[in-house]
């Protein structure tokens, strides 16, 4: 059988993790939100182009596409594979210095860059199915961008194996690179007719043998607490203090249940995100997240009767909530169209490999 050139995957990987394309706060009107995405996105169109796929291209929003040519003839269904280059904000990606390890042994992983932080197997039990393998981690120090520099890979090392070896049959394939999926805006641009996809599946997911085939439906929530700024001199019975406002409104956000640290399987979660501001108004950003899109509404109700109890305490203040929505359940797509899961069963049944599916609890391109 066929085999994946592994040292080249790993290389194409390391490659890019070298290139820091944190995500920003926000886009940059009809750009990326970091100019890293760009440099990446060009890295991966020329390689694509080296490889003889004439038509890479990269738009102005930093999407490349391309297409690798049917090996067979008449009409197939057009697959896309899709990654993004960006990654997460939460954790710097600049100056990633990989630890690369050889035929892993097991126990834990100390990070070189930083030794009072260790990958211990009691907290990720999945090493232990991981022996023998060769691993790549962080330092310590960065961000190491597996997500999803290791789809980008995945997907360049396929292509580049389809083409070498054209006595593999199958149909139109496309592939898809975006920018900012770390912060919801990964297909906002993205021209589906363009496209041209009949079908298209996002390589961002948890590992071997898994299909992900529900993801979180989600709302972001804006909070804003409003108080009378003076100064403290003259403050008695004038000032209203957003800031403690603010302090009643989060110390009434549910702890022991609707909490990602609280919570795992299907369960939802209301999740504060960002608190900024002074005395005069204070900013709390909020992600809410629930596989039943209608239990978001019930999340927006809490949140504005908390608002009510804490402006009850902190009397003068005001506050108010405001949500928008992000995505939504990618299963309630996946209803629409069956096959795209049914196929990717026959697949792995072909394989004889076993495949399970799974719900994600996050987002993906896949879920726009």
């Amino acid at each position: 059988m066929l085999s994946i050139d592994r040292e080249r995957l790993l290389a194409r990987f390391l490659r890019y993790v070298s290139v820091d394309s944190t995500a920003g706060d926000s886009p940059g009107g009809d750009l990326p939100s970091s100019p890293g995405q760009l440099e990446l996105g060009r890295i991966l169109r020329d390689e694509l182009r080296t490889l003889g796929l004439t038509d890479a291209e990269q738009d102005a929003h930093g999407i490349v596409m391309a297409t690798i040519p049917a090996t067979i003839p008449g009409r197939a269904p057009v697959v896309c594979f899709n990654s993004h280059v960006d990654t997460s904000p939460e954790t710097t990606g600049a100056n990633v210095k990989p630890q690369v390890i050889r035929e892993y042994a097991g126990g834990d992983i100390a990070l070189p860059g930083d030794r009072s932080k260790v990958i211990r197997m009691t907290e990720n039990p999945e090493l232990a199915g991981l022996i023998g393998r060769t691993l790549v981690t962080t330092d310590g120090t960065t961000l190491l961008g597996g997500d999803d520099k290791a789809g980008l890979a995945i997907i360049m090392e396929t292509t580049a194996t389809l083409l070498e070896n054209p006595s593999i049959p199958h149909g139109p394939l496309r592939v898809m690179f975006t920018c900012d999926e770390e912060i919801g805006h990964g297909i906002d641009h993205v021209d589906l007719k363009k496209l041209g996809a009949d079908v298209a599946y996002t390589v961002d997911g948890m590992g071997h043998g898994k299909l992900d085939v529900e993801t979180f439906s989600a709302d972001g929530a804006v909070v804003t607490v409003t108080g009378v700024n003076i100064h403290p001199s003259i403050a008695k019975d004038r000032m209203v203090n957003a800031i403690r406002a603010a302090g009643e409104f989060c110390a009434r956000l549910p702890k022991e249940m609707l909490a990602p640290e609280k919570t795992d399987g299907r369960d939802g979660f209301i999740h504060p995100v960002r608190l900024e501001g002074g005395v005069a108004e204070v900013t709390i950003h909020l992600i809410l997240r629930a596989f039943d899109s209608p239990a978001l509404t019930d999340y927006r109700k809490r949140l504005e009767a908390i608002a009510t109890e804490a402006m009850a305490a902190v009397p003068g203040s005001l506050i108010t909530v405001s949500t928008h929505a992000q995505y939504r359940n990618l299963g309630d797509g996946l209803k629409q169209e069956p096959r795209a899961v049914s196929f990717v069963h026959e697949a792995y049944r072909r394989l004889n490999r076993p495949i399970t599916n799974t719900i994600i609890r996050g987002g993906t391109d896949g879920s726009r």
